[in-house]
């Protein structure tokens, strides 16, 4: 394909690189008369509809991003069937590269690299955009170590093409998205990806800067799982006596399975790379340095202290539980409501009532059995009894009225 030009714009070179999403050739833009990458995605991706839609809507949203730390995406279109990228070309060298020329690196020099990966990351994330495979291959080293860290820029690559990948369940023979070495606990399990998965994929590739090896290695994703669930990788200065302890500890944390016992974001690590590299222990006065900075009220949990190496078996975590639920309290016994003296007045007045009915009933039928109105002696009784009555009745009002 070197010599053709896509787009009657951008006459393809040498190629730089290949896989199994995509090439990479070096480029000419005839309009602008510079030097850029275009990237030309595989054949079989070419075919699925579905992901060259994805593909295209992620790198538009990549092309928002403008940040020395970031490859500049310039254009994204299709020639002849040809989806393709056009890109900030960069002359330098992959950490991969790196990596593979001269094994373990400085720790100066690893820092640098994970540092400024952590500032293009930091810059992402707050856009909105998560990498999801953040590895050696796709951070572009210009200067190289022997110039020292003053002398190096660091550039993030390949941005959206793995969200397109996940996305549309894209699985190739002997690799998954975002190399399995690389992908977060959660991304294993099949969880969303989120900004501190990145964080974890980026403490891989530091662990790796500095020992040349990986945190855990396995054949398979489902092997790794296994080892990451069971056992504590080694601290770096195990391999590597140059690694000073606190920055052994640093990259430690951002290796933790459980997202919120990382750092909390790319930013934070990369200050506590910094900080580890002068000896200065992970999560103290980088990341209280942070907090102010942004003026947050969020407070961070303090890291737990790496497991050490000689038990591989990773401890139980607790698993969290919900408090028993409160037993509601038992209401107060209500205090007897006082009855109303008017309620009171008033049954007192219908039983007076009822008694008086009865009583001038009962007096009638003795009158009238015994022809009592002749007789004066029962009708002055009948008289008294019933001045008696009134008397009663008129002392019971003023009892039960207060009056």
């Amino acid at each position: 394909m070197s010599g053709s030009t896509i787009a009657n714009r951008y006459v393809l070179g040498d190629r730089l690189g290949s896989g199994g999403m995509s090439t990479v050739y070096r480029a000419t833009d005839r309009v602008l008369e510079r030097t850029v990458a275009v990237k030309v995605l595989a054949e079989h991706l070419s075919d699925d509809e579905k992901f060259v839609a994805r593909f295209r809507r992620e790198a538009l949203a990549v092309a928002k991003l403008v940040h020395p730390n970031i490859v500049q995406v310039y254009d994204t279109g299709v020639d002849a069937g040809r989806h393709f990228i056009v890109m900030e070309y960069v002359e330098g060298r992959s950490g991969a590269q790196l990596l593979q020329r001269d094994g373990a690196l400085e720790p100066a020099i690893a820092v640098e690299i994970a540092a400024q990966a952590c500032a293009g990351l930091e810059y992402a994330h707050r856009m909105g955009i998560i990498h999801r495979d953040v590895k050696p291959g796709n951070l572009m080293v210009i200067g190289g170590p022997a110039g020292g860290p003053a002398e190096m820029t660091v550039k993030l690559a390949d941005f959206g093409i793995a969200r397109a990948a996940e996305q549309t369940r894209l699985t190739q023979v002997g690799s998954v998205v975002g190399t399995a070495a690389y992908l977060s606990p959660e991304q294993s399990r099949g969880e969303e990806a989120t900004p501190i998965s990145d964080v974890y994929s980026l403490g891989v590739v530091t662990y790796q800067l500095l020992t040349a090896r990986l945190p855990y290695e396995g054949n398979s994703l489902a092997e790794l799982a296994i080892r990451r669930e069971n056992e504590r990788p080694l601290p770096p200065t195990s391999y590597e006596k140059k690694v000073p302890d606190a920055l052994s500890k640093a990259v430690l944390r951002a290796l933790e399975n459980e997202p919120e016992d990382r750092y909390v974001d790319a930013l934070a690590y990369g200050a506590a790379l910094r900080a580890g590299l002068e000896g200065i222990a992970p999560a103290s006065e980088a990341t209280t340095r942070l907090v102010d900075q942004r003026s947050t009220a969020a407070t961070r949990v303090a890291p737990r202290e790496p497991r050490t190496p000689t038990s591989p078996a990773r401890a139980a975590r607790p698993r969290r539980t919900s408090p028993p639920p409160r037993r509601p309290a038992s209401a107060p016994a209500k205090p007897p409501r006082r009855r109303s003296r008017f309620a009171s007045f008033m049954r007192a007045v219908f039983a007076v009532i009822l008694v008086a009915i009865v009583a001038g009933l009962i007096a009638a039928v003795i009158l009238l059995a015994t022809d009592a109105g002749q007789n004066t002696d029962l009708g002055r009784y009948l008289s008294d009894n019933f001045d008696q009555s009134v008397d009663a009745f008129k002392q019971f009002i003023q009892d039960n009225t207060g009056q």
